[in-house]
């Protein structure tokens, strides 16, 4: 298949009750087996209890403990004359949101509390006080390439 066309993204419509691009972009990732009304259940009702944590408004917050994971470098294999290093380059800010909603999500996954709108509220709300596992993976990515910081000149 030819490399040189662009291929345009698709637009996604806003969600119904905060009229929101990002939460209808998290509530799309997050959905199951296509069962989006489930998805869309647990998301408010996480941000809910975001919201009653924090004393800030739902979408304000949750584009904030969004922000808060968002990496903004990331290292990327380069093979250059046999060898493999790892190449620190900056991340576009669409892939690093879509980055920070799959951790969040897929973090959130892993937690131990009883229902999966518990599990995200937890995780949003760590992540909201940059604290908890999203956001030491978000400083992993950061110290992995600062510390390949001497391979940035193989940017391609």
């Amino acid at each position: 298949m030819a490399r040189s066309r662009y291929i345009p993204k698709r637009q996604i419509l806003p969600d119904e009750r905060y009229n929101n691009l990002l939460v209808s972009k998290f509530i799309n990732v997050m959905m199951s087996r296509g069962k989006k009304s489930v998805a869309r259940k647990i998301l408010y009702s996480a941000l809910d209890q975001l919201a009653k944590k924090t004393g800030k408004p739902q979408v304000e917050s949750f584009t904030e403990a969004i922000d808060n994971v968002r990496p903004l470098v990331e290292v990327k294999s380069r093979r250059v004359g046999g060898a493999t290093y790892q190449v620190p380059v900056e991340v576009q800010e669409d892939r690093g949101r879509a980055l920070a909603i799959r951790w969040l999500i897929s973090y959130s996954r892993k937690r131990s509390e009883k229902t999966m709108d518990l599990k995200l509220a937890g995780e949003l709300i760590d992540s909201f006080n940059k604290t908890g596992t999203t956001y030491k993976k978000k400083e992993d990515t950061h110290k992995m390439a600062e510390a390949n910081k001497a391979f940035s000149h193989f940017k391609w």
